[in-house]
């Protein structure tokens, strides 16, 4: 009878499911040598990533006196109908008054008295770099502007940048022909569109510069 009780009160030996904890825990790294071989892994992967990081590649300066900006007599050649003068203007005002200055053709100011309209018109398209065409209702009904925009297209016929077509209060299927195949900028908010000219006149003289460095080295 005494061996039986004792029997009875025995402690129970650890559950299988004690032991494969004990077992699992016991397998695991620490949460402190988990995290230290998590933060030698991240930092060698930074290392190793800043070790071949390129350094940035800097804007041309379009403004140094070497620039092939220089060569043209204008940035840009504002091409418009004489009802549509007001917003030129505003636009001529807001290129002309950022930081780079750039210089603009508006043919009532900067035409030459005496000279032959003609004449004038293809020396502002030769002479400038960027031609922006503000097609508006006027626009399509002056022959004087869809001349220019002819010039313009003979004088760089392959879109490249030059040509920069600004649609306004024009539908879609009056778009000129002749323009097809050059994306063009829909003025609906005004300041939203002088900044996206802006900066596809900047795109193009930053590309004019980079491809004259290329060809002197």
């Amino acid at each position: 009878a005494g061996w039986f009780r004792r029997l009875l009160h025995k402690p129970k030996p650890s559950s299988v499911e004690s032991l494969k904890s004990s077992h699992s825990a016991s397998s695991l790294p620490s949460s402190s040598s988990s995290s230290s071989a998590k933060s030698s892994s991240s930092s060698g992967v930074s290392l190793a990533t800043s070790s071949i990081s390129l350094s940035p590649v800097s804007a041309p300066d379009i403004s140094a006196s070497d620039s092939p900006r220089w060569d043209k007599s204008y940035d840009v050649c504002i091409c418009h109908s004489e009802g549509d003068l007001e917003l030129v203007e505003e636009l001529v005002s807001y290129l002309e008054g950022q930081p780079e200055s750039f210089r603009c053709f508006l043919q009532l100011r900067d035409a030459v008295a005496g000279s032959a309209v003609v004449t004038e018109l293809c020396d502002a398209v030769q002479n400038s770099h960027c031609w922006v065409m503000l097609i508006t209702p006027g626009f399509l009904q002056d022959p004087w502007c869809k001349y220019q925009m002819h010039q313009a297209l003979a004088e760089a016929p392959m879109a490249n940048g030059r040509t920069i077509p600004v649609l306004k209060d024009v539908d879609r299927k009056d778009y000129p022909r002749e323009l097809r195949n050059i994306y063009y900028i829909y003025m609906a908010l005004k300041e939203k569109s002088f900044k996206q000219i802006r900066d596809t006149v900047m795109r193009y003289l930053q590309e004019l510069c980079r491809s004259s460095t290329k060809t002197m080295e």
